[in-house]
């Protein structure tokens, strides 16, 4: 009965279920695929230090962590632990044990701060906080029933405008990776974060398992993008924008809104019968735009921090 952590095997494909399976009923609000997990593992930047931990009691995995450097910060010593275990497994040591091996490879990878995301319910922040952990920043899960809603209805865009997908960008999504990185600088967030390596957002975001090209819309203004909206899909029926934004010279035009409905309904139209995404509770303009899609909140995560000895 005894539980052990180790570093998740990626070319076990045991390995990357179990890991997959935890995390969906730890967290059913966002998509993992065990093929998502091992290109995370596998094609992270090295800058980042990245590492997928399980604890594994009997031969069964019942906890996992995802633990690494923020690379793209613009602060050095940055890093991040988040800790997941079975429902039906807790209170069997696995998340402290995660923890503190999590906790020491940051400290050894020469991070002076630890940031954690933890789910809104006294259990998990007193987990949080009998590690020394202080509470900091929260934010939401939110849910728009596909297959049962109502969509607002598909807009034209305005003149000088047009829509588009990612896959419009397939020889060069250069542009795209420029609109992403300016709308992620204005994303609120603890930790400052700044897209410099067009290689690692490739490899991290436009190669990605779960990115899909043909339901991620585009505005595009004058032949240059203005506004996107991410998705990611699960291979099945579920759907997710991971990023909603606009240029800053394109702002208070209804662009994102624009962007979002038209992949709202790219996605709903090829089969997609549940759609998530996640907000700062801080970002009340985003937050505006999803409840006017239908979106309801469905879960709060809090941000924990600690400064690591």
């Amino acid at each position: 009965m005894t539980v052990i952590v180790r570093d998740l095997r990626p070319d076990v494909r045991a390995d990357a279920e179990g890991f997959a399976r935890v995390r969906q009923l730890a967290l059913p609000y966002v998509l993992f695929t065990p093929e998502s997990l091992v290109h995370d593992l596998t094609r992270t930047h090295p800058d980042a230090r990245f590492r997928q931990l399980v604890a594994e009691q009997d031969g069964e995995i019942i906890g996992t962590a995802q633990v690494g450097l923020a690379h793209e910060s613009t602060e050095p010593g940055q890093g991040f632990a988040n800790v997941y275990v079975h429902p039906g497994h807790t209170g069997r040591g696995a998340g402290g044990l995660l923890a503190r091996t999590a906790e020491a490879h940051l400290s050894d990878a020469g991070a002076t701060t630890s940031y954690a995301w933890v789910l809104d319910a006294p259990s998990h922040r007193a987990f949080a906080e009998r590690r020394g952990y202080t509470a900091s920043r929260s934010a939401h899960f939110l849910r728009l029933d596909l297959a049962g809603g109502v969509l607002p209805p598909p807009r034209t865009p305005p003149p000088g405008a047009e829509l588009r997908t990612a896959a419009d960008f397939a020889d060069d999504p250069r542009a795209l990776f420029a609109l992403d990185a300016e709308t992620t600088r204005d994303e609120p967030s603890d930790i400052d974060t700044e897209f410099a390596d067009y290689e690692a957002w490739l490899e991290g975001t436009w190669r990605h398992p779960l990115f899909s090209h043909e339901l991620t819309s585009v505005v595009v203004v004058d032949g240059r993008p203005a506004a996107f909206s991410a998705a990611r899909t699960d291979g099945g029926t579920r759907y997710g924008t991971v990023m909603t934004g606009t240029a800053r010279a394109f702002r208070g035009r209804g662009l994102a809104k624009l962007a979002k409905n038209d992949s709202l309904h790219r996605a709903r139209a090829a089969g997609c019968t549940e759609a998530f995404t996640g907000n700062d509770s801080g970002n009340g303009p985003m937050l505006a735009i999803n409840k006017w899609f239908g979106y309801d909140i469905c879960a709060t995560e809090v941000r924990y921090v600690r400064e690591l000895d």
